[in-house]
């Protein structure tokens, strides 16, 4: 435990707590954080994505099917659990509100701390890398777009424009453009497709996925430090529901379907981190109820700390007990 929480969580606090000091001072804004976002969203991540993922085997993605079906499965439902909790629990929340609320606490920021925080625990091997890509897929693929819809059809439904309606399938697509969403694809098809990897082009993705962990976590805190924090029901309502039902639900249905041993504390794990930071960029961009998904999401980061080793605590003991 004390490893994890030296090589795993210590250092994403730093690294945050750097970025948060460099706001305080002016040394960068909100608009920076975003430029370092799209960074790791266009070019970091994807390239950490892409390259570990190619390096697997076709046998590997075959044994990894129940760990695609569970991750599906148990994140959008906990995603839409938390739409439909901030909908119809809190009156003076509109649907757009509950969209955000989905995008960050019904969703971990895989893409942004996946691989810091699983390779120091798990070790660098194609295996953490699936499932980050899995995990992101989910994510980036089919949660992003979901929680587009659902804040579009309230702001439409809000706004009551007369004209054509914006296809439901558009923010489907939108998100599947982004590089973040087809490289792990890309990766996949290359997989099943036999194609040998060549070592030599390892390190032409190196460089760049290098600053996927350091640089989205610095952004991170950037972005905390330009948003005022308070902390209030709603917020500490979502730390819960991403901190606590999204593992959990993991872990049960892991144990449910005997996933392996290894494979389900990593899911855990992966389904324990704080909430997306995507969402947050969204809600950003949107002018959405920025100050409760943001203080939801500082929560979250500060209990991360002994919730992740907790988490692999409490895995450990469900696996010898069944």
């Amino acid at each position: 435990m004390l490893h994890i929480i030296l090589y795993a969580i210590v250092p994403i606090f730093v690294v945050m707590a750097a970025g948060y000091i460099s706001g305080k001072k002016g040394i960068f804004t909100g608009a920076d954080a975003k430029k370092f976002n799209k960074v790791v969203l266009d070019y970091a991540l994807p390239a950490a994505l892409f390259v570990s993922i190619a390096g697997a085997s076709r046998e590997m993605l075959i044994h990894d099917i129940k760990l695609s079906l569970i991750s599906l499965v148990v994140i959008m439902a906990c995603f839409m659990l938390v739409y439909y909790i901030y909908k119809l629990c809190f009156k003076q929340n509109t649907g757009a509100d509950a969209a955000i609320m989905a995008l960050v606490s019904g969703s971990p920021t895989i893409g942004f701390l996946g691989f810091a925080v699983l390779e120091p625990i798990f070790g660098t091997n194609a295996y953490v890398a699936l499932v980050v890509a899995i995990v992101g897929i989910v994510v980036n693929a089919v949660g992003i777009p979901v929680g587009l819809s659902l804040l579009n059809a309230s702001n439409e439904s809000k706004t009551a424009t007369v004209g054509k309606k914006q296809s439901a399938w558009k923010p489907v697509i939108h998100a599947l453009e982004q590089p973040v969403a087809w490289a792990p694809i890309l990766a996949v098809i290359w997989v099943i497709a036999g194609i040998p990897w060549p070592e030599w082009a390892s390190p032409s993705f190196d460089l760049i996925k290098g600053a996927n962990a350091s640089m989205a976590v610095f952004a991170a805190g950037i972005t905390l430090s330009a948003v005022k924090i308070t902390i209030n029901w709603q917020a500490v309502l979502g730390a819960i529901l991403k901190l606590v039902v999204m593992p959990l639900a993991v872990l049960v249905v892991g144990i449910m379907f005997h996933m392996t041993p290894e494979n389900l504390k990593m899911l855990v794990v992966a389904c324990a981190l704080p909430p997306a930071f995507s969402g947050i960029i969204i809600a950003s961009e949107y002018d959405t109820y920025v100050a409760t998904s943001t203080s939801s999401l500082a929560l979250s980061v500060i209990l991360f700390m002994g919730m992740c080793p907790l988490w692999l605590w409490i895995t450990d003991i469900a696996l010898k007990m069944y």
